[in-house]
């Protein structure tokens, strides 16, 4: 049975490598999904954020979390004065990779899909899990957000994922194991003022400036 028979079947799509899983998002047509350091993610393109706001029946006024496999990769999607991005690095050397999203002003670079409501800011990520990263280096910067449905739990396994989202690309399972998987809280989000930070959201990252 092809790709396209299982989605429109709706019987879950097979469990892929990671080369496999890196071709289906870099050709936009598809979502996928891989462990981070924190809950399991789901991912597509950038410019096709609208692909997960169908999928997890997601309301606009909540953006996608860009992320990467490094910070290099993800400094030309944002924008700011010298003095900014001196203090944005500074966090950023002493929490990551790690589960800490800073949400900070956007770069002509976001495509609006990634925060429809708001295409002023994005949040940027790099996590804490090889296997993550190694899909990233792979991919480029990817738009990711939680695996569930708006308003439910984080999904935990490759079982659930395939059960509720059955046209997403699922990494295999011997993959999702690490030792480096240290919780299954969502990242701390903080968002930049302009002078200091806001917690939006606190997860087991304490940011201390």
């Amino acid at each position: 049975m092809s790709f396209s028979d299982c989605r429109s079947a709706k019987i879950p799509m097979p469990q892929v490598s990671i080369e496999t899983l890196v071709k289906g998002v870099v050709s936009g047509e598809s979502i996928i999904s891989f462990p981070t350091d924190t809950v399991p993610a789901l991912a597509v393109r950038p410019d096709r954020g609208e692909l997960i706001y169908i999928r997890k029946q997601r309301c606009h006024d909540k953006p996608l979390i860009l992320m990467g496999s490094q910070p290099e990769e993800l400094w030309p999607y944002v924008k700011g004065t010298a003095q900014e991005f001196q203090i944005w690095q500074e966090v950023v050397r002493n929490y990551w990779p790690g589960a800490l999203t800073l949400v900070l002003p956007a770069s002509e670079k976001v495509p609006v899909e990634m925060n429809p409501l708001d295409p002023a800011t994005i949040g940027i990520r790099v996590p804490n899990f090889p296997i993550a990263q190694e899909i990233l280096a792979l991919t480029g910067p990817l738009a990711t957000t939680s695996a569930n449905l708006s308003g439910q739990a984080p999904l935990e396994t490759v079982a659930e994922i395939e059960t509720q989202f059955p046209q997403v690309l699922t990494l295999a399972t011997s993959q999702w194991k690490s030792p480096k998987m240290k919780t299954k809280i969502p990242s701390t989000v903080a968002k930049w003022t302009g002078i200091d930070w806001v917690i939006l959201r606190q997860g087991t990252v304490k940011l201390i400036c």
